[in-house]
């Protein structure tokens, strides 16, 4: 029964990553797009994100071979900037240790995010996410809602999202799951914690909503 977690504002946070995304795709094009551009793009996953500002700047598409250059360079840029000796994330600590006791429980817990496969990998080892979780980042051709059918994918439910943004709700309701708010950003009538909320708050919360009794965790 996989329960998937978003990762920017649901796990932690990473200050001025739209940023890095921009100075990016400026390492690839010679000019960065404009904070407006990027603000207006529709879609909520790096994939998406970068078509779109591609499809803008150049009058196409984005191919494969352009999005993995993309890729390398955003990592480059996060890996660059996020270190011991430069800027540090904020890990939701209680958040965090909710997913590993979710996983120590017995649930196929994935990190279903909008970032470029190589930068979801960077990002949850410097949140501390254990590195058995699976992970699976932007794919082209996948908006949120299909990376999320795609992790579920012939895994018998019940099954579950858990976000920040109003994009990780619809996505939710689009892939036919229910959804879990971390944080007061997504209007609705779902259940929602806090981003300081403690680990067993979130295995309450989870066991409620798909309807499973209580287990005693440490």
């Amino acid at each position: 029964m996989p329960i998937c977690f978003d990762l920017d504002g649901t796990l932690g946070h990473f200050t001025g990553g739209f940023v890095l995304l921009r100075e990016a795709l400026g390492d690839l094009w010679g000019t960065m797009p404009t904070e407006t551009e990027l603000r207006a793009c529709k879609g909520s996953t790096d994939w998406e994100i970068v078509d779109e500002l591609h499809r803008l700047h150049h009058g196409k598409g984005m191919d494969d071979a352009t999005y993995q250059r993309f890729e390398a360079r955003c990592l480059a840029r996060f890996a660059a900037t996020f270190h011991p000796e430069g800027r540090l994330p904020v890990a939701y600590a209680g958040i965090v240790k909710g997913v590993h006791e979710l996983s120590t429980l017995g649930h196929r817990v994935w990190i279903v995010s909008g970032n470029t496969p190589s930068t979801l990998a960077f990002k949850t080892q410097a949140l501390g996410i254990a590195p058995h979780i699976p992970l699976l980042g932007s794919l082209p051709g996948h908006d949120r809602a299909a990376l999320i059918q795609r992790a579920l994918r012939d895994c018998a439910g019940p099954h579950l999202y858990v976000g920040d943004r109003p994009h990780d709700r619809e996505a939710a309701i689009k892939a036919g799951v229910p959804f879990l708010g971390i944080g007061e950003a997504v209007p609705g009538d779902h259940p929602v914690l806090s981003a300081e909320a403690e680990a067993e708050h979130l295995v309450e919360a989870v066991q409620a909503i798909i309807q499973e009794p209580p287990q005693n965790h440490q």
